[in-house]
């Protein structure tokens, strides 16, 4: 049953299987073993980035793509929501409104981007991709009219997933039962499902040739494959789920922006995600989006603490001062990536 559930494709080491059990209970648990908004928060981003990444592993991993505009995507199901319930308010039909227009307007953009751009070497199709995420955060930052420009939307959501509402009067296990947990329930369960889809597409016949043509689009060319139809439904596929992994952001923040959905340091979180966790390993998107995020949320602190014990020795504590947390970062991602060539899944699996 297991076997199916994941597609056949197994962990193949115990410490892998042991860690994403250890996260698939972590993460389902998080709201009664995390207590506090600023944990909450982390685990819903980590379900968040999941999507995003694994999404975008699709493309990278499997295909051999390189493509810049994948934020693209996340804006747009952010900003679908977004606009949706701001015209016609906090209702599941605008809701529905919202995630079938993002998904429409991705699935259009992909389909023009990927028929028009893929038949060029793949250097050219990174600039192309590159050169449509600027226009299109240019427009999303100067149409106020529509997107609220740098300012960004705010707005509501159906009554049963706002915190104000609360199904019992009591907590339970010391956790508030109201709108905010149902709503992580929700991106945990989409986020759980995307992940088991995803792994369904690239253990499929489909995937198969996806990762033929990674290896040598010439030889899949010759054996009768149509490369560029290949990678163009890898494309609009992977564009697809980054936009449900952009609704969920809305969902979660109730507000979105350029800055928040569609900025290039977003994309470049992602490539370190990808790297960190394993290319060509959907497996590698879990525990890449587990550690980035926990790094990127609690390095701070841990700098804060280490500089404060340090306080006696003022290089060392200068050093470790949290406003040079971006450095320790860089220097973590280097060392993992020396240690670990293959990600974090690769190099448990061998």
């Amino acid at each position: 049953m297991l076997q199916r559930l994941i597609s056949n494709d197994l962990p193949r080491s115990r410490w892998l299987a042991s860690l994403l059990l250890a996260l698939f209970v972590g993460l389902a648990l998080a709201p009664f073993i995390l207590p506090g908004v600023k944990a909450l928060g982390v685990a819903a981003k980590v379900l968040i980035f999941i999507v995003l990444v694994a999404s975008f592993d699709l493309l990278l991993g499997y295909t051999g793509i390189v493509s810049f505009a994948h934020t693209m995507f996340f804006g747009i199901g952010a900003y679908g929501i977004a606009i949706a319930t701001n015209v016609w308010g906090p209702t599941w039909h605008a809701l529905c409104i919202g995630l079938l227009a993002a998904l429409g307007l991705s699935l259009v953009l992909a389909l023009v981007v990927g028929l028009f751009s893929l038949r060029v070497r793949a250097i050219f199709f990174a600039m192309i991709t590159l050169a449509v995420a600027a226009v299109f955060q240019t427009l999303a930052s100067q149409m106020s009219e529509l997107t609220g420009g740098e300012d960004g939307l705010s707005f509501k959501l159906p009554a049963l997933l706002m915190p104000s509402t609360e199904f019992a009067e009591e907590p339970f296990l010391g956790v508030t039962l109201d709108g905010r947990l149902l709503s992580y329930y929700l991106i945990f369960v989409i986020a759980l499902v995307s992940v088991l889809a995803l792994l369904r597409i690239v253990n499929s016949p489909f995937g198969r040739v996806l990762q033929a043509i990674r290896e040598n689009e010439f030889r899949a060319e010759a054996i009768g494959y149509r490369v560029v139809l290949f990678r163009t439904l890898s494309s609009v596929i992977s564009a697809l789920f980054a936009c449900l992994a952009g609704v969920l952001l809305a969902l979660w923040l109730r507000y979105n922006g350029p800055d928040t959905s569609l900025s290039f340091e977003i994309m470049m979180d992602v490539l370190l995600i990808v790297v960190i966790g394993g290319m060509g390993t959907i497996y590698g998107s879990v525990i890449g989006s587990v550690l980035f995020m926990l790094a990127q949320s609690y390095l701070q602190d841990l700098l804060r603490i280490c500089s404060e014990a340090a306080i006696d020795i003022p290089f060392l504590s200068a050093l470790l001062s949290p406003d040079r947390w971006l450095m320790w970062l860089g220097v973590l991602f280097v060392l993992s990536v020396y240690y670990f060539p293959t990600g974090v899944v690769g190099r448990l699996r061998s």
